[in-house]
Protein backbone atom coordinates (compact mmCIF):
# COMPACT_ATOMS: atom_id res chain seq x y z
CA UNK A 1 0.00 0.00 0.00
CA UNK A 2 1.57 3.56 -1.05
CA UNK A 3 0.06 6.89 -0.01
CA UNK A 4 1.03 9.49 -2.62
CA UNK A 5 1.32 12.97 -1.73
CA UNK A 6 0.52 15.21 -5.09
CA UNK A 7 2.96 18.60 -4.80
CA UNK A 8 1.55 20.42 -8.07
CA UNK A 9 2.96 21.57 -10.65
CA UNK A 10 6.47 23.47 -10.86
CA UNK A 11 9.61 22.02 -8.97
CA UNK A 12 6.33 19.25 -7.62
CA UNK A 13 5.07 15.95 -8.38
CA UNK A 14 3.99 12.83 -6.77
CA UNK A 15 5.40 11.72 -4.05
CA UNK A 16 5.38 7.82 -3.94
CA UNK A 17 5.44 6.39 0.00
CA UNK A 18 5.63 3.17 0.90
CA UNK A 19 3.27 2.25 3.79
CA UNK A 20 4.88 0.55 6.50
CA UNK A 21 1.60 -1.39 8.47
CA UNK A 22 4.28 -3.77 9.80
CA UNK A 23 5.94 -0.85 11.70
CA UNK A 24 3.56 1.27 13.02
CA UNK A 25 -0.24 -0.04 11.71
CA UNK A 26 -2.23 2.51 13.99
CA UNK A 27 0.02 6.01 12.39
CA UNK A 28 -1.10 4.08 9.13
CA UNK A 29 -4.40 3.29 10.10
CA UNK A 30 -4.75 7.45 10.68
CA UNK A 31 -2.60 8.55 7.92
CA UNK A 32 -4.63 6.60 5.43
CA UNK A 33 -8.26 7.82 7.28
CA UNK A 34 -7.02 11.49 7.23
CA UNK A 35 -6.10 11.18 3.04
CA UNK A 36 -9.27 9.35 2.24
CA UNK A 37 -11.06 12.00 4.59
CA UNK A 38 -9.17 14.85 1.95
CA UNK A 39 -7.39 16.19 5.41
CA UNK A 40 -4.07 16.45 3.69
CA UNK A 41 -5.25 18.23 0.51
CA UNK A 42 -3.89 21.70 0.42
CA UNK A 43 -1.76 21.55 3.87
CA UNK A 44 1.56 23.31 3.24
CA UNK A 45 5.40 21.86 4.58
CA UNK A 46 5.53 24.45 7.07
CA UNK A 47 9.03 23.06 8.37
CA UNK A 48 12.05 22.40 5.67
CA UNK A 49 15.32 22.46 7.22
CA UNK A 50 18.13 21.67 4.59
CA UNK A 51 20.20 18.36 5.31
CA UNK A 52 17.16 17.02 7.92
CA UNK A 53 13.36 16.87 7.14
CA UNK A 54 10.57 18.32 5.60
CA UNK A 55 7.34 18.77 8.04
CA UNK A 56 3.75 18.74 7.32
CA UNK A 57 0.28 17.83 8.16
CA UNK A 58 -0.88 21.10 10.20
CA UNK A 59 -3.99 22.23 8.65
CA UNK A 60 -3.07 25.76 9.95
CA UNK A 61 0.23 25.39 8.59
CA UNK A 62 1.76 26.69 12.11
CA UNK A 63 3.03 23.31 13.11
CA UNK A 64 0.71 24.16 16.26
CA UNK A 65 -2.56 21.81 15.25
CA UNK A 66 -3.53 18.53 13.86
CA UNK A 67 -6.91 16.51 12.60
CA UNK A 68 -9.99 16.24 14.98
CA UNK A 69 -8.70 12.57 15.33
CA UNK A 70 -7.28 11.59 19.09
CA UNK A 71 -3.90 11.33 19.34
CA UNK A 72 -1.96 8.00 18.82
CA UNK A 73 -0.40 5.98 21.22
CA UNK A 74 3.69 5.17 20.08
CA UNK A 75 5.01 2.88 18.29
CA UNK A 76 8.80 3.43 18.32
CA UNK A 77 10.88 0.59 16.46
CA UNK A 78 13.97 -0.23 15.51
CA UNK A 79 13.71 1.00 12.03
CA UNK A 80 16.96 3.67 11.34
CA UNK A 81 15.49 7.61 10.28
CA UNK A 82 18.08 7.72 6.96
CA UNK A 83 16.69 9.48 3.40
CA UNK A 84 13.59 9.23 2.10
CA UNK A 85 11.87 7.43 6.08
CA UNK A 86 8.72 8.75 6.74
CA UNK A 87 8.01 9.56 10.76
CA UNK A 88 5.51 11.20 12.86
CA UNK A 89 6.07 14.56 14.03
CA UNK A 90 5.00 14.69 17.95
CA UNK A 91 5.23 17.26 20.97
CA UNK A 92 7.54 16.19 24.17
CA UNK A 93 5.11 13.24 25.31
CA UNK A 94 5.97 10.27 23.56
CA UNK A 95 1.77 9.37 22.88
CA UNK A 96 0.94 12.95 21.03
CA UNK A 97 1.29 11.75 17.29
CA UNK A 98 -2.02 13.00 15.53
CA UNK A 99 -1.42 14.29 11.62
CA UNK A 100 2.13 15.93 11.49
CA UNK A 101 4.57 14.02 9.74
CA UNK A 102 7.84 14.43 8.53
CA UNK A 103 10.19 12.75 5.55
CA UNK A 104 13.96 12.83 6.46
CA UNK A 105 16.44 14.62 3.51
CA UNK A 106 19.42 12.54 5.09
CA UNK A 107 20.26 10.38 7.93
CA UNK A 108 18.76 11.06 11.68
CA UNK A 109 19.73 8.30 13.60
CA UNK A 110 19.74 10.48 16.76
CA UNK A 111 15.38 10.39 16.76
CA UNK A 112 15.91 6.53 16.13
CA UNK A 113 13.58 4.74 18.76
CA UNK A 114 12.21 8.23 19.44
CA UNK A 115 9.89 8.95 16.57
CA UNK A 116 7.31 6.30 14.90
CA UNK A 117 8.60 5.25 11.18
CA UNK A 118 5.81 5.01 8.93
CA UNK A 119 6.89 4.74 5.74
CA UNK A 120 9.67 4.96 3.06
CA UNK A 121 9.52 7.23 -0.09
CA UNK A 122 9.56 5.03 -3.19
CA UNK A 123 9.62 7.68 -5.77
CA UNK A 124 9.83 11.40 -6.04
CA UNK A 125 12.56 12.30 -3.60
CA UNK A 126 13.37 14.94 -6.04
CA UNK A 127 10.38 16.84 -5.13
CA UNK A 128 11.11 16.58 -1.18
CA UNK A 129 14.28 18.07 -2.26
CA UNK A 130 13.22 20.76 -4.38
CA UNK A 131 10.52 22.31 -1.22
CA UNK A 132 11.02 25.39 -0.25
CA UNK A 133 13.32 26.18 2.75
CA UNK A 134 12.21 27.58 6.20
CA UNK A 135 10.75 27.66 9.56
CA UNK A 136 8.37 28.51 7.98
CA UNK A 137 9.41 28.73 4.37
CA UNK A 138 8.33 31.96 2.72
CA UNK A 139 5.91 30.79 0.08
CA UNK A 140 5.68 27.08 1.71
CA UNK A 141 5.42 23.87 -0.58
CA UNK A 142 2.17 21.92 -0.30
CA UNK A 143 0.23 18.50 -0.66
CA UNK A 144 -2.14 19.47 -3.53
CA UNK A 145 -3.81 16.15 -3.15
CA UNK A 146 -2.83 13.07 -0.51
CA UNK A 147 -4.27 9.68 -2.23
CA UNK A 148 -3.43 6.37 -0.55
CA UNK A 149 -3.36 3.23 -3.22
Amino acid sequence: MTFTLDTGDGNGGDVVIRLRPDLAPNHVKQITDLANEGFYDGVVFHRVIPGFMAQGGDPTGTGTSGSKKPNIKAEFSSEPHVRGVCSMARTSNPDSANSQFFICFDDATFLDRQYTVWGQVESGMEHVDALPKGEPPRNPGKIVKATVG
